[in-house]
């Protein structure tokens, strides 16, 4: 399998996302395309003793900053690692691209460049958050600020799908974001989306989901605008390294606590890893025609490397070929209800 890295995304590109393609390359046995300069990509490997093996350069002269505007990936900046490693999946020169660049940029690049599958109103953003069952999935989680009730409805089949054949989850339970558990609860855009869930046949819909149920583990996927979305997601990240920053603190405070640390520390360590988006990898783009995933702009090399572990089950699992079935399925279903009526 080969997946295609945008070699200069992210706050600490270009030496932590050739080190995780490195480490991919050597556990997780693919070949990888890194876009970028490629003088400098040598050079930095070169300096940091990271073998090349298995990985071809694509080279490019410009990069996307995260200040710049998102539509410099189609204008001015159509020469950058992120769109021509765009361009290179959106070809069939590689099976999914990965990026840990501009999240904007490469929302209108996905969207422009790759395409959504037919049918599919808005590309998402898919992110993986810990609960005390195990993860959700929080779609969307920030590309689409203002959405519709058939792109929210949308969001639950590829999430539900995603959920299932990546995540390995069986009929997994989705949950509407909403500031009360009742039907009425919400702005007309999510009563409509309520009725919309719960009356497809093929989802497992459990109602709508408060803030502060979502780490109990209630729902496997939950469903929300990209505004609504992205504050649940940053509050969530700001609350774990709170929790942790005390915790820390908390053993720090004496030498009886530092001895307790000591016996508990694989505890403590299992528990920063439960919470840590590093452990994550990445966001899939929920939607396009090909596999697109978005991993945190502060990417380490651990990050990449599991951003690159999920879009390779991504891959495997036919994701995007699923999801294209299904969209059609209900568009069907919908087009024999109105002949019926």
């Amino acid at each position: 399998m080969k997946i295609i890295v945008d070699a200069f995304g992210g706050d600490n590109a270009p030496l932590e996302i050739i080190k995780g393609c490195a480490e991919a390359v050597r556990e997780l046995d693919v070949d990888i395309v890194l876009t970028g300069d490629e003088e400098t990509i040598r050079r930095v490997a070169k300096n940091h003793s990271i073998p090349l093996h298995r990985m071809e350069i694509v080279s490019t002269k410009s990069v996307i900053t995260m200040e710049d505007h998102p539509s410099v990936v189609l204008k001015e900046k159509s020469d950058s690692s992120m769109a021509e490693g765009l361009r290179l999946v959106a070809e069939g020169k590689g099976d999914a691209f990965v990026s840990a660049g501009n999240s904007g940029a490469l929302t209108v690049g996905t969207t422009m460049i790759v395409k959504r599958i037919k049918g599919i109103k808005r590309v998402a953003f898919g992110a993986i958050l810990p609960t005390q069952k195990g993860n959700m999935l929080l779609l969307d989680s920030g590309a689409n600020v203002e959405c519709r009730p058939e792109m929210l409805h949308q969001f639950g089949i590829m999430g539900s799908i995603y959920m299932e054949k990546v995540m390995g989850v069986k009929n997994p339970k989705i949950g509407l974001a909403n500031v009360g558990e009742e039907e009425h609860k919400g702005s007309d855009l999510y009563v409509e989306t309520h009725q919309l869930l719960k009356n497809d046949p093929n989802l497992n819909f459990v109602g709508n989901v408060e803030g502060r149920d979502m780490p109990s583990g209630v729902a496997d996927l939950i469903v929300a605008d990209g505004f609504t979305g992205n504050m649940i997601l940053k509050t969530y990240e700001g609350v774990a390294l709170f929790v942790l920053g005390m915790v820390k603190n908390v053993f720090y405070k004496s030498t009886k606590n530092k001895l307790a640390a000591a016996v508990i520390k694989k505890d403590l360590y299992d528990l920063k890893k439960s919470m840590d988006y590093n452990e994550t990898g990445g966001a899939p783009i929920m939607g396009a025609l090909k596999p697109v995933f978005k991993a945190h702009g502060s990417a380490k090399a651990n990050t990449v490397k599991n951003a690159i572990r999920l879009t390779k089950e991504y891959v495997s699992n036919q994701v995007v070929d699923i999801i294209s079935q299904s969209v059609a399925q209900v568009k069907s279903q919908k087009e024999q209800t109105a002949a019926e009526h």
